[in-house]
């Protein structure tokens, strides 16, 4: 472990002001404003804001708030925001953000998980929160081999938290998030003491018949699962079949970096624009940090990868996970499970719920639901 502290360099964010300053605008489409993705008028404005007001000096004095380390694994270097509870008996728990978000999804969450009884809580819900950057992704650099997919990364998430000395802990995840937690609470499960999940992926099931009887509401979230895979996954399909050739693009064009980001907070979050779910500078600084450590590529392999692990790895339902798990259901998710299947495939779910408000970046969008949530969750498997 070797401490770490984000100091972007001057020149850095200079050669950022000069590429905004010279960015070529395409032509307006025709038609809807978000129809054909971000649309120019809302980009040229916010663009206009991320020259002229947004102020990156305190969002890095924000993320330097907390510990930080980078420690190389298997081969690859992970960047980490580790943050102790000042209460003896606090569990920890690794929390995973996925694509296209960073650790800084968890900066609202992180207080209050560490310290409940100055956010008016209950000391006994404590955690020592650990924020690993993906392989890849951010602050964890660009330097990666292949191979790295959810089963590796779970793998070593189990070592850094050996590493960190940790010997029984908790795991939560969005996105890739939850699908790594998961994947961790069946590479170690005796040291898992359970798994949150805040998008839990469930996919239909092949035989018609299991799709019987059926609710009106559970057959909503059908048709969403398959408009998913028709026509929203075009981001999934290429990063999954070429994720170097949009890289260039991407990391020449911090404009291009941010439309691609904010096409997907439009579509995943709840509101007319992604400032109605998401505080517009912390949309920024999470497309900052992809620009600023150029990982727009890198972090598109892990598509590749994932990509080419399912194909080689069974079902779910065919490697139990054995751990406790909890579901949290946001209603503007990209994908909702269905319960009864999510059972099928997760035998082990001990606490479901469902709300109202909220999407896909949830420690973001609704912080103190997603706080009592992992709270209440972890009640139940803490002892």
């Amino acid at each position: 472990m070797e401490t770490f502290r984000i100091d972007v360099p001057a020149a850095d964010l200079d050669d950022f002001q000069r590429r905004i300053d010279a960015v070529r605008w395409p032509a307006d489409p025709p038609g809807g404003e978000w129809d054909r993705g971000a649309p120019p008028r809302y980009l040229r404005e916010l663009v206009g804001y991320w020259r002229d007001k947004y102020d990156w000096r305190a969002a890095e004095a924000r993320l330097n708030g907390y510990e930080q380390y980078r420690t190389e694994i298997d081969g690859a270097q992970v960047h980490l925001l580790h943050a102790r509870s000042p209460e003896p008996g606090a569990l920890p728990l690794v929390l995973t953000h996925g694509w296209p978000s960073s650790v800084a999804e968890f900066l609202e969450v992180i207080g209050p998980l560490t310290d409940p009884r100055a956010y008016g809580g209950d000391p006994a819900d404590a955690f020592h929160v650990v924020a690993p950057s993906l392989p890849g992704f951010g602050f964890s650099g660009t330097g990666l081999g292949a191979g790295w997919n959810v089963r590796r990364i779970a793998e070593a998430w189990a070592e850094l938290m050996r590493r960190l000395g940790y010997d029984r802990y908790g795991a939560q995840g969005g996105d890739f998030g939850s699908m790594i937690s998961l994947e961790l609470g069946r590479v170690a499960p005796g040291r898992v003491a359970g798994v949150h999940s805040s998008m839990l992926l469930v996919p239909p099931p092949d035989d018609p018949a299991e799709l019987a009887g059926l609710s009106e509401p559970e057959r909503r979230r059908l048709e969403q699962h398959a408009r998913f895979e028709n026509e929203l996954s075009g981001h999934f399909r290429l990063l999954a079949a070429r994720p170097q050739t949009p890289a260039y693009a991407l990391t020449d064009s911090p404009v291009g970096q941010l439309a691609w980001i904010m096409d997907k907070f439009w579509e995943w979050t709840e509101g007319d624009v992604p400032e109605d779910a998401v505080d517009r500078d912390h949309l920024l600084t999470n497309v900052m940090i992809y620009w600023l450590t150029g990982t727009a590529g890198s972090s598109a392999q892990f598509y590749y990868e994932y990509a080419r692990e399912l194909l080689a790895t069974p079902p779910a339902r065919e490697r139990p996970i054995t751990v406790p798990v909890g579901v949290a259901v946001f209603p503007h998710d990209l994908v909702l499970p269905i319960r009864r299947f999510a059972d099928r495939d997760v035998p082990t779910i001990v606490h479901w719920s469902e709300f109202d408000r909220g999407g896909h970046f949830a420690a973001l969008e609704q912080p103190e639901t997603f706080v009592a949530d992992v709270r209440a969750f972890f009640r139940l498997v803490r002892t």
